[in-house]
């Protein structure tokens, strides 16, 4: 018997979770996402006729869409119930369409939280669909189905096959190139820091010196000075401070906590919010607004009260920055504010916890502080030593989140008061280069930008990754010496010692592919890699949103001005594209060295392709930039391979770089050398490196038929047998050891040849 009321949901297990609120007249199915969408395959937009796309159902998604159209049929009201954003806007228009449902009848219903109250209260209060909603989410797919169309092609002519380029993918891209081209170029200078421990009274005193010094000259004449030196108190200040809770979450701040305090990547918090979210525990995790309702407000003042005392209480209301905010209209918060735990695993519950505390203690009393700083005068030069020491006075938001601070006190203090000097201590220091992008900072950045939305940035940081672009890595940094002065009992001591400096920790940095791909977009589409320019675009989807401007006006301004740079770019030459650089001539022949962009990653090439002569190539060597390699590291690339010795039986081992890094050849065994590079590599090492290999192939052979030039291996998933050309399995009836030649080609004779792998070519006619 069918149901009176068909409710068609994102999720199924969004779907299960709505189901238990409503009666037996309601029946909740799931779309599984969107279930219409352009083609994979062709541009499937006209151009000519005002941008129309053209939408599908694909073929997995057929079913579904049979199945929920049988069931609408037989039901008396449809209503649906897809997320409150333009994509799940856009998703209740694709259902209303694919279902040939009349929109004028069918009831569209939103909710920020899974609960029986807000799914009450949505049944209530149905609305139509939001065709402004929709239009802005037509015209972002729009617009970046034209750019990826349009501009993926000449860069896989132009630079290297694969690639692609978008509008907020190639943006973020060249973020992250700038930055590291900021820290390559970046000067670290030495500095000493200057700090004097004290006595007061019987108590001990730190305090650092007010100024830097530039040199070991200086620091040590300042230590000189103070030889004979006294030292009073000639000012104390005391300024009282607050210190206020961060709003309830947005997704982009979510993300950023979540990254700090938890460890997690962007896109793992999606994942883990999406099913605290599916599972009624908390708001629809896709926002950029800081609204809260005045239900969830009037709970948690409750709590607080309840639990801290009113003294802990300070209700506030939070306003977006973003004038323009609108992909939900709630902050990120518990459904119930008295579950102080929640979810499935322990992941779930670190994120739910970080949620319900970052909402409690918005609602509380600033934490109070007194900050004290003593300045100390030394009778022999201008410069001050400063002691500062915090009191917390009182904890506020931080009994929740942030935990409690450490006072840092100073001893009892008078103006005028003399101070007994133990030591001072000048060390040396180098100023660290600006910081890498980590997936969270790189997600504040672009939403300060305007660049993208909360639905598009852990999407978009999963593809600059998956793409080759962006890696993300841990960084070993690099070992200096710094020097250390230290004044005690009337003597200098100078002591040298070491410390890392530029080790940094799951950080993103771009790839070689990253580097040519950003210059070319640069040099050729200047206004596609603008930030300005892309954040222009976001906003004129925000009026297509407020029903402000059709959304085929915010296709045109776009696309009217980027067609032309793509007609443009196809007349440049794959020479000019590789981003060749000339580095000077070769001292012995005279012939240029060029680094350059190939078809396999970056080269180098010694002679022109425009002599008769062919050019030479050399591997580029690892952990260099192309703008930053020298003439003279080149060189040394060109002497590869490099004849490291011979093993113990006379044959020669040379060392060089391939495609996956540094390696030694021995006739036709190769064996990788990481972490040692081809120069680094000796005799003795490289005979260890080869003799492990043969003992592994020795290992991994089990018999041999020479003359037939059949081998019985072992292999990941078991012992086989092979001609060089088809593999088979042995069954496990034989044994591997006593397998006959004629057993052999019987498994041969019934396999199956290895099938070649064709890469396939997309078209790039339109």
């Amino acid at each position: 018997m069918a149901k009176k009321n068909l409710v068609i949901v994102e999720s199924p297990a969004k779907a299960k979770t709505i189901e238990k609120f409503l009666g037996k007249d309601f029946l909740v199915k799931s779309s599984f996402g969107h279930i219409r969408d352009l083609p994979k395959k062709g541009l499937n937009i006209n151009v000519e006729k005002n941008y129309q796309p053209k939408y599908e159902i694909p073929a997995d998604k057929k079913k579904v869409v049979t199945e929920l159209r049988k069931l609408a049929e037989q039901s008396d009201q449809v209503w649906l119930a897809s997320d409150e954003d333009r994509e799940g806007e856009a998703i209740a228009w694709h259902l209303a369409e694919a279902l040939k449902l009349d929109t004028a009848k069918t009831k569209r219903i939103v909710f920020h939280e899974i609960t029986k109250p807000a799914i009450t209260k949505a049944i209530e209060n149905p609305r139509t669909i939001d065709i402004n909603l929709v239009d802005a989410q037509q015209a972002r797919r729009v617009l970046d189905r034209l750019v990826g169309y349009e501009l993926s092609p000449i860069l896989w002519k132009k630079v290297q096959p694969g690639l692609s380029a978008g509008r907020v993918q190639s943006v973020a891209v060249k973020l992250i190139v700038d930055k590291e081209r900021e820290i390559s170029n970046f000067e670290s200078q030495s500095t000493y820091k200057t700090v004097g421990n004290f006595q007061a009274d019987g108590h001990e005193l730190s305090a650092e010196l007010n100024e830097k010094f530039d040199s070991e000259d200086k620091a040590n004449k300042f230590l000189e000075d103070n030889i004979d030196a006294s030292y009073v108190i000639d000012g104390i200040l005391k300024k009282p401070s607050e210190r206020n809770p961060g709003a309830p979450f947005t997704t982009s701040t979510l993300q950023q906590e979540a990254s700090r305090k938890l460890g997690f990547s962007v896109k793992q918090t999606m994942s883990v919010a999406q099913k605290l979210y599916e599972n009624g525990h908390i708001t629809y995790m896709r926002t950029d607004s800081l609204f809260v309702s005045n239900i969830a407000i009037a709970a948690t003042s409750s709590y607080i009260e309840s639990e801290f005392g009113k003294n802990y209480l300070k209700v506030r209301t939070y306003k977006t920055k973003n004038a323009t905010a609108q992909e939900a209209h709630e902050a990120i918060r518990p459904t119930n504010i008295s579950n102080l735990e929640a979810g499935a695993d322990a992941q779930q519950q670190k994120l739910y916890k970080l949620i319900w505390k970052r909402m409690v203690a918005s609602q509380m009393a600033p934490a109070r502080t007194e900050k004290t700083e003593a300045y100390i005068s030394i009778s022999t030069r201008p410069e001050k030593f400063v002691g500062k020491g915090e009191v917390l006075l009182f904890d506020g938001f931080m009994k929740v989140y942030g935990g409690t601070k450490e006072d840092q006190l100073l001893p009892k203090l008078e103006q005028g008061q003399s101070l007994q000097r133990q030591e001072i201590t000048s060390t040396e220091s180098y100023t660290r280069h600006p910081s890498r992008y980590t997936e969270a900072s790189l997600v504040r950045t672009l939403e300060e930008l305007g660049i993208g939305r909360p639905s598009t940035y852990a999407p978009t940081i999963s593809t600059i990754q998956t793409r080759g672009y962006i890696e993300k890595v841990d960084i070993e940094g690099e070992e200096k010496d710094v020097l250390e002065l230290k004044l005690t009992n009337g003597s200098i001591e100078k002591k040298k010692t070491t410390e890392i400096y530029g080790a940094d920790k799951s950080k993103l940095i771009p790839t070689h592919l990253a580097d040519v791909a950003t210059d070319f977009l640069a040099k050729y589409f200047a206004e596609i890699v603008d930030s300005s320019f892309t954040a222009q675009a976001e906003e004129e989807f925000d009026e297509v949103a407020e029903g402000k401007i059709k959304w085929q006006k915010a296709i045109d301004d776009f696309y009217t001005k980027f067609h032309p740079l793509v007609e443009n770019a196809e007349t440049v030459s794959r020479s000019e594209s590789s981003q060749a650089r000339e580095l000077g001539n070769d001292p012995a022949s005279g012939k240029p060295i060029f680094a350059r962009y190939g078809k396999y990653g970056l080269m180098l090439q010694k002679g022109s392709t425009d002599s008769e002569e062919k050019p030479q190539f050399a591997p580029f060597p690892s952990n260099t930039r192309l703008e930053s390699i020298t003439l003279e590291e080149a060189l040394e690339m060109f002497k590869l391979p490099r004849l490291v010795g011979h093993t113990k039986d006379g044959k020669e081992i040379k060392a060089n770089i391939g495609r996956f890094g540094p390696y030694i050849q021995v006739d036709r065994t190769f064996v990788s050398t990481k972490p040692l590079g081809p120069f680094e590599v000796d005799e003795e090492k490289a005979n260890e490196l080869y003799e492990e290999k043969l003992k592994l192939e020795a290992n991994r052979q089990i018999k041999e038929f020479a003359e037939e030039k059949i081998q019985v291996l072992r292999g990941p998933f078991g012992p086989y047998v092979t001609n060089g050309k088809v593999n088979a399995r042995i069954p496990k009836a034989i044994e591997p050891e006593k397998i006959s030649l004629l057993e052999a080609n019987e498994l041969l004779a019934k396999a199956k040849p290895a099938k070649k792998r064709i890469a396939k070519r997309k078209s790039t006619k339109k």
